[in-house]
């Protein structure tokens, strides 16, 4: 199981990520705090003090096609809100 699936790399995260060294990810939806703070650790090297983890319901979405109207969901997620350690960093721009 990849615990890890992305990270979150958006405007609200950055701004979290500048003030109070907050990173985001995907993780798979079976994975709990634990996982996701040792994956974290093993896969950035850094010391992860605290895991906040939330899960997404999929929404139902629809839209008026020419064949008539078209309806499907969005897939469920699991979204983990990592604090690290005073002086650790993740850069995920480093391997671009």
């Amino acid at each position: 199981m990849e615990i890890l699936v992305k990270p979150i790399i958006t405007e609200k995260m950055t701004s979290q990520t500048e003030k109070l060294n907050r990173y985001g990810f995907v993780v798979d939806k079976r994975a709990n705090k634990l996982q996701i703070k040792e994956a974290v650790e093993k896969m950035y090297g850094v010391k992860v003090e605290n895991v906040n983890t939330q899960q997404y319901v999929g929404k139902v979405k629809t839209r008026n096609t020419t064949r008539g109207l078209a309806v499907g969901r969005v897939n469920r997620h699991k979204k983990a809100v990592v604090t690290l350690k005073d002086g650790e960093i993740i850069d995920f721009y480093a391997s671009v």
